[in-house]
């Protein structure tokens, strides 16, 4: 495959959103608006005492919903090619609804499994439309005239979605790595079956290549037509002019094709120099205004080579295209005509819409947009986006479940088609993703996207390096807190963390534990078969044996003992829950092992961690076998 690699780096301002300062005002359909802001003149969103001042949140009420939302994912809305249908999948209700874009009319709802989760939805066949059902381990496909569904079993963790019009083949992209492959036959089995590396994200069909793209590292693999991984790909680091501080490309929440080929890709990028966590006033992480937060919205755009004598991609160009402001970018669409894009924030609750060539070109120097981008306001809990014929944009929200519609030429809303489905407001779930108002900085969800980690080993003074821990698979269970162990609760990390840190407003005490109550709902990435069951039960058997002495520590339901040791590693650090650990490389609380196996390394600890020493190869082996299904 032949890419040219041009990349932006977008951020977009918290600007506040007027009407829409607490949770309870969503219920009133009636009251959605939407505006659209300038190239000056909006706020940052980041005050020099945070976006919450220190002081108690504004809006006391603890919303708890029956069945607890997923975190957002993002990119579940599709608008057919003929701009004709919005499908508009809902993991949190797990059921799919069809807009009719020309009529306004939202039929009922094509209702699917608890915990399905849906998630990306792409149009497959004339008259077809895919879903991967991300805790379904299953593709559902849509017959859009009879609305008939047919379920298939693919991986246990589906994630991204795409059909070849010329092949008649759907590529489905599995968290654990699979990449798996179907035909248009509903009863037939896979027709190819790859294991790459775990993580997969999203995959678009490039000519004879298919381009797979990871979540948490970022990277862009490209597979060829013969399964083989011929490329990888990630975004360059990128070095902020004045302050001089360096970022590196983190988190890939979107990819999407582009008309003419390519594709464009929107991320984070997160800082690599030391964070000041001792002596620094409020807002060590979210800064003071979009030039100082740790954490930067990021769109990397790829396309093709005009020449195919040169197989290998152009270099990634750093330096353009950024804005330096927003939070969680979990979706990216792209105009009908191929020259702009619009980058939904989900955690400032609004979209940035731009010029893809002014992306591809320069990079702003200052807080606000450049010449011919626009910030929107949106209306609500947004977590999808798309456009219509009209290139006005349609945007999918969680919270009241809708699709709004906005003006091409003004942002504001000219029509909401109302979802059907109970209401799943919780007030952890808003906490989580931001804190409701749009005007922080940054959300839980930058550094845990999904309730998961960022893969990142990011730099702090005066402790040192630490890699980000996962949330999922119930935290509450193994305090004390941090590597470090040196938060209680999540009332301290609430306090420290999200108060002080991430200059958020100070909650109550019923708020902070659903918070805490939400937390816990969070599910681990379902697990992929093992390749050798046999080298997994010899694994176990090592894990368990009290020579070796894993589950001396990391033992019970969490497989944690939540002491805080000494493990050889220099200083005394919390045992970690193993739950999800193949899904959570780096390992150790430095990130130097890339791999499980190289936790057995050097930098693993020696014999004071697990006496591994006298383990063979192959007896190593056997135990990361096992650790992978934990």
């Amino acid at each position: 495959m032949k890419a040219h690699v041009a990349t932006w780096l977008a951020a977009l301002a918290a600007a506040a959103i007027a009407g829409c300062q607490d949770d309870a005002e969503w219920i009133d359909y009636g009251s959605l608006t939407g505006s659209s802001a300038s190239t000056g003149g909006f706020s940052t969103g980041a005050s020099s005492t945070g976006a919450g001042g220190g002081g108690f949140v504004d809006d006391p009420t603890v919303h708890v919903s029956p069945v607890p939302p997923p975190p957002i994912s993002g990119g579940t809305l599709l608008v057919t090619a003929d701009k004709e249908l919005a499908v508009a999948a809902d993991p949190d209700r797990d059921r799919v609804s069809l807009v009719d874009l020309v009529t306004g009319e939202v039929e009922p709802e094509l209702a699917l499994r608890a915990g399905d989760e849906p998630g990306r939805v792409i149009e497959g066949a004339p008259g077809t439309a895919h879903v991967a059902l991300r805790g379904g381990g299953a593709v559902v496909t849509i017959d859009l005239a009879t609305r008939e569904m047919h379920r298939r079993p693919v991986c246990p963790a589906p994630r991204g979605l795409a059909y070849d019009a010329n092949t008649d083949l759907l590529h489905v992209a599995c968290a654990g790595g699979e990449l798996v492959t179907l035909s248009s036959d509903l009863e037939a089995p896979p027709v190819r079956a790859l294991r790459l590396d775990r993580d997969l994200r999203d995959v678009v069909v490039e000519g004879d290549a298919l381009l797979v793209s990871r979540f948490r590292s970022p990277e862009l693999l490209v597979v060829a037509q013969d399964g083989a991984v011929v490329e990888r790909v990630k975004p360059p680091r990128y070095v902020q002019p004045g302050h001089q501080r360096e970022f590196e490309p983190a988190v890939a929440w979107r990819m999407v094709p582009l008309p003419e080929g390519g594709v464009a890709i929107v991320h984070q990028r997160g800082l690599v120099d030391p964070i000041d966590i001792a002596d620094a006033p409020q807002n060590s992480y979210a800064g003071f205004d979009c030039s100082t937060v740790v954490l930067q919205p990021a769109v990397t755009v790829m396309r093709p080579l005009p020449s195919e004598a040169n197989p290998a991609p152009a270099p990634p160009v750093a330096g353009v295209g950024g804005l330096g402001f927003g939070v969680l970018p979990v979706d990216i669409a792209i105009s009908p005509d191929g020259f702009r894009g619009a980058i939904l924030m989900a955690g400032s609750r609004m979209v940035l819409e731009t010029p893809l060539d002014v992306l591809e070109e320069r990079e702003p120097l200052d807080c606000t947009p450049l010449a011919g981008q626009r910030v929107v306001s949106v209306p609500g809990e947004p977590v999808a986006i798309g456009y219509d014929e009209a290139s006005n944009l349609l945007v999918q929200l969680r919270e009241p479940p809708s699709v709004v519609r906005l003006a091409a030429l003004t942002g504001e809303a000219v029509a909401t088609y109302s979802l059907p489905g109970e209401s799943r407001l919780d007030t952890g779930h808003t906490l989580f993703h931001g804190n409701g108002t749009g005007q922080m900085s940054l959300a839980c969800a930058s550094c845990h996207p999904e309730g998961l980690d960022d893969g990142r080993v990011w730099s702090f003074s005066p402790i040192g390096v630490r890699r980000t821990q996962s949330l999922a698979g119930g935290i509450a269970a193994t305090a004390p807190l941090h590597w470090d162990g040196d938060m209680t609760d999540i009332g301290a990390i609430m306090s420290e963390v999200f108060e002080r840190r991430m200059g958020g407003q100070r909650q109550s005490d019923e708020r902070v534990a659903a918070f805490a109550a939400w937390l816990d709902t969070i599910r681990p990435v379902p697990l992929s078969e093992p390749a050798d069951e046999d080298a997994v039960r010899r694994g176990e058997a090592l894990f368990n044996d009290q020579a070796v002495g894993c589950a001396s520590c990391h033992a019970g339901e969490q497989l944690t003992d939540n002491r805080t040791v000494d493990v050889g590693t220099g200083k005394a650090f919390q045992v970690p829950s193993l739950r999800g650990l193949a899904a959570r490389a780096p390992y150790m609380h430095d990130g130097c092992a890339a791999t499980l196996h190289d936790r057995f390394g050097p930098c693993g600890g020696g014999d004071k961690h697990g006496v591994t020493s006298t383990l063979t190869p192959a007896q190593i082996d056997d135990l990361v076998a096992y650790l992978e299904t934990l």
